[in-house]
């Protein structure tokens, strides 16, 4: 937010840009969410759930919630940086834009295996 609030101070038509990282992460919370409605749904259907498939459960969510983390901090300080940037050259909003991309596949990764572990 620091980064955003300095590129108010120097350039602010170009603050709307700047929202894309926290747009970015508020993307992550819903991964975490997609993961706990599986899980939920899977108590829901059967009476009898076994050692095995809490374990499986467990090892799921903490896989989504550790990428997701992963992936914030990059998407944070990213941003910082990028809006910071962005004040100086503005050309640099496609770069930018790009490498929270990249930054926020690594909660995408997460949200995927943790799919596979929760439906195996």
């Amino acid at each position: 937010m620091e980064g955003i609030a300095e590129l108010g101070k120097m350039k602010p038509a170009l603050i709307m840009r700047s929202i894309v990282p926290v747009v970015m992460a508020g993307i992550l919370g819903i991964n975490g969410l997609a993961v706990s409605v599986i899980i939920l749904g899977k108590l829901k259907g059967s009476g009898d759930y076994s050692l095995y498939e809490g374990l499986r459960s467990l090892s799921a969510g903490i896989t989504v919630g550790l990428s997701n983390f992963a992936s914030g901090f990059a998407i944070g300080q990213l941003g910082d940086s990028g809006s910071r940037a962005m004040g100086y050259r503005p050309i640099i909003f496609t770069a930018f834009v790009a490498m929270q991309g990249f930054a926020m596949v690594i909660g995408l990764y997460g949200l995927i295996v943790a799919v596979i572990l929760v439906t195996q």
